[in-house]
């Protein structure tokens, strides 16, 4: 879990295996393939009979690596895909043809477990529903409330809006909707005031 006093900022209890689930969805990048291996090992092998993994390989160009990793575990179907963008397509193409019983996770960098949820939230599923942790990477995807654009990979505040060119800081505050951090322009008040820039903790 990641400490914030902003209340609509996500909270990551941990992944904890539904035994009386019907269908396992495990959506996660090379960081959350250690939660998920985590949450294997409390599980019984009729919850991997269950399972289908979605591995999101992005920035990782040994992916060959992590898919064996996945494999060892011994879920039902497993699938690697190269940016989230896939992931989250793969697992909609899923839940469009999933049956009642069927439990989602996400575990990894922020992105990740937020377009999951998003996909997820389209299908029905209330974002509670979805068991997340986070893992690896503090980097955010950010929307700048100015022009809408949303900046990806984004690690420290204040950054430059990569569509509008506008210096923005980067709050707590965060939208399921667009799966996204909020970016306000730091120097609205004082052009050109501009402070340095704070990696996330």
């Amino acid at each position: 879990m990641l400490a914030s006093d902003v209340k609509s900022r996500p909270v990551y209890p941990g992944l904890e295996p539904d035994l009386y689930a019907a269908n396992n969805i495990v959506v996660c990048d090379r960081a959350g393939a250690a939660a998920v291996a985590d949450m294997f090992a409390k599980a019984d092998a009729d919850f991997a009979r269950r399972a289908t993994v979605l591995l999101c390989t992005e920035e990782y160009p040994d992916a060959k690596a992590i898919e064996l990793e996945i494999a060892r575990l011994q879920p039902a179907r497993t699938g690697a895909f190269p940016n989230v963008d896939a992931t989250a397509a793969a697992l909609g193409e899923r839940l469009f043809r999933a049956q009642m019983g069927t439990r989602v996770y996400a575990a990894g960098a922020e992105p990740l477990i937020g377009s999951t949820v998003q996909r997820a939230m389209r299908f029905g599923i209330d974002q509670l529903s979805v068991r997340t942790e986070h893992r690896g990477s503090l980097k955010r995807r950010v929307q700048c409330v100015h022009c809408k654009g949303l900046t990806e990979n984004v690690t420290v505040s204040p950054i430059k809006c990569s569509h509008c060119g506008l210096v923005l800081t980067v709050r707590d505050h965060y939208s399921r909707r667009h799966a996204a951090f909020i970016g306000v322009r730091v120097d609205a008040e004082v052009p050109g005031e501009i402070p340095e820039q704070v990696p996330f903790q």
